[in-house]
């Protein structure tokens, strides 16, 4: 069974975002993502500085299975990227939820936030699949 934290917040798509205390909203691919992808080989990254819309394309993750498109859970503009992904991108696969997380955003919408899913929803979600 896949580990789901509850103090996130996740897309059907299989992103997860984290807000902070300060407004900026981490984002990464579920435990439930990695694990299906199989082991990552190259993550691209978005770009800084970036603006973004909900649900749009803004990375991809390659594992030796397949590619895999990363939509935006929320509109906002890219403030960071994690570049350890760049040299150690296995980092998706073993802390898929801290040393894993793909970029940062400043969200320009919190409502787009409500429309994400819970942790109880997105594991209900996951079991349909």
């Amino acid at each position: 069974m896949s580990k789901i934290p509850e103090d996130l917040h996740y897309a059907s798509t299989h992103e997860w975002v984290k807000v902070d205390e300060n407004g900026i909203a981490t984002v990464g691919i579920s435990d439930h993502a990695q694990e299906a992808l199989g082991d990552i080989v190259f993550v691209e990254l978005p770009e800084p500085g970036a603006e973004i819309e909900a649900r749009a394309e803004v990375a991809v993750v390659e594992s030796v299975k397949a590619a895999s498109d990363l939509y935006s859970p929320a509109s906002g503009e890219i403030t960071e990227v994690n570049e350890a992904l760049i040299d150690n991108p296995q980092l998706v696969n073993s802390a898929p939820y801290d040393d894993g997380w793909i970029y940062r955003m400043t969200i320009t919408d919190e409502r787009d936030l409500g429309e994400l899913l819970s942790a109880e929803a997105y594991a209900d979600h996951c079991a349909d699949e």
